[in-house]
């Protein structure tokens, strides 16, 4: 029998550093579009198990 699961694992965003947005040249911030301001990036792995 084969059982499959799911596991989230975060891990810092790779294009802003995990801090959620950029620093601008010209001054201020912009959020950051790949992990959505919130500094993770979500990575989906998907196991078989079978016994």
């Amino acid at each position: 029998m084969k059982h499959s699961y799911i596991t989230e694992e975060s891990e810092s965003c790779p294009y802003c550093e995990g801090a959620g947005y950029f620093q601008l040249l010209l001054g201020g911030s912009e959020t950051c579009i790949h992990c959505e301001g919130n500094g993770e990036q979500r990575s989906t792995k998907e196991s078989v198990l079978s016994s």
